[in-house]
């Protein structure tokens, strides 16, 4: 009975995440309004940018797009995977990964939009070089290369263990 009970208060702590899911969807929604005022604020000027400048602008918009849908993989796969299903009305609303996204799935989709934003930071970095300290510049490229070679190892990680099952 004891135990019973203890199994009980054990599966129902998974609902102790819940503020965490519901923190990130916050953290999601003000992550667009920053997108819809970086976009706003581009257009008085849009006429007036060099190509560079758009091109940095641009990537700027991707960069902040990439991070919504890590916040979004992270909140979707992560409510799924620990803490309940989620029930849609229509099939076609629910994303193809939904379901099928575990944990290493998650890890792996983590890492590489972490190399994906950190890719498109260097590329920012590169595209107004002459204004970069180049210091930075190589920080950026070793926390770059650092992330690569991280996913890289997670991969081999998966690889291997995934063989022994």
């Amino acid at each position: 009975m004891i135990e019973r009970f203890l199994h009980r208060v054990l599966f129902a702590s998974r609902w102790l995440l819940l503020p965490f899911y519901l923190g990130l969807v916050i953290a999601l929604a003000l992550l667009a309004f920053k997108f819809v005022q970086k976009l706003v604020a581009l257009f008085p000027d849009f006429i007036a940018l060099d190509l560079e400048s758009t091109i940095v602008v641009s990537l700027k918009l991707v960069d902040i797009a990439l991070t919504g849908n890590l916040l979004l993989m992270v909140i979707l796969a992560g409510y799924e995977n620990f803490i309940s299903r989620i029930e849609t009305d229509t099939k076609e609303e629910r994303p193809s990964w939904m379901g099928k996204v575990d944990f290493a799935d998650l890890k792996m989709k983590l890492i590489t939009s972490i190399v994906a934003i950190s890719a498109i930071q260097l590329l920012e970095a590169f595209m107004n070089i002459e204004a970069t300290n180049k210091v930075d510049v190589a920080w950026l490229v070793g926390i770059h290369l650092t992330f690569v070679v991280s996913g890289l190892l997670l991969a081999v990680q998966d690889r291997i263990g995934g063989n022994k099952h």
